[in-house]
């Protein structure tokens, strides 16, 4: 499938991968957004993040595309190069990337 098809499968809360990654295991979810009262932040966030720099009563974390990365590890708010962008193979993968979702294309109108 190609980059906006799984795009759409990340807001309908499939995880998605490419086949052409090289590191094993590797795969995209989306986080929702959340509002975090300003006592709950944690490192720099609670040292930045406050109610004087945010002009807010509460911080307003985004939503964004976390990946599971080769090593296990989260990269938090992954950004996708111009080859994943321009990728047909991406496809759509369980919570654990070694269980495939059965998916079917979206039928063009």
């Amino acid at each position: 499938m190609n980059f906006g098809t799984a795009i759409e499968c990340l807001k309908q809360g499939y995880a998605v991968a490419r086949k052409g990654w090289n590191g094993k295991n590797m795969f995209l979810y989306l986080t929702g957004g959340s509002i975090v009262d300003f006592q709950d932040l944690r490192g720099n966030a609670k040292r930045f993040v406050t109610k004087e720099t945010t002009r807010a009563d509460a911080a307003c974390i985004n939503p964004h595309i976390d990946m599971v990365a080769a090593d296990g590890s989260v990269v938090v708010g992954w950004l996708a190069s111009q080859t994943d962008m321009l990728a047909e193979d991406w496809e759509v993968v369980y919570g654990n990337i070694a269980q495939a979702f059965t998916y079917t294309e979206p039928k063009e109108e």
